[in-house]
């Protein structure tokens, strides 16, 4: 559940340099490849906010799933059952985290065994 990898190369700068054999000077580099590598020391490891998972709905209620009650006849008999709204949900966003992480690029080793 929830994160991955950055899924957008070049989104991230410890995702991988793009060149050959982790050399910047080999052919085959291109510019956004350099700038990424000069970057990297701007970059933080650490992730302050991620996008939620909850939805609003018309009344303004926060949740995971809305479900409507129906009300449906079958052989004379009233049976109620649930029906999972998919429509007029409005995702919550982007939250900002309480205590940051670490992203899951990070390529250094925090802690040996």
């Amino acid at each position: 559940m929830g994160g991955s990898g950055s899924k957008t190369k070049g989104y991230w700068p410890f995702a991988g340099s793009g060149s050959v054999d982790g050399d910047p000077t080999k052919e085959g580099v291109d510019e956004q490849s350099l700038a990424r590598l000069r970057s990297f020391r701007n970059a933080t490891p650490f992730v302050f906010t991620r996008r939620s998972s909850l939805y609003f709905d018309e009344d303004g209620d926060l949740a995971h799933e809305f479900y409507e009650e129906t009300v449906v006849t079958k052989n004379g008999r009233k049976r109620a059952k649930l029906k999972k709204i998919q429509k007029n949900l409005i995702p919550q966003g982007t939250i900002k985290l309480e205590h940051p992480c670490i992203h899951v690029d990070f390529p250094v080793v925090l802690c040996e065994v």
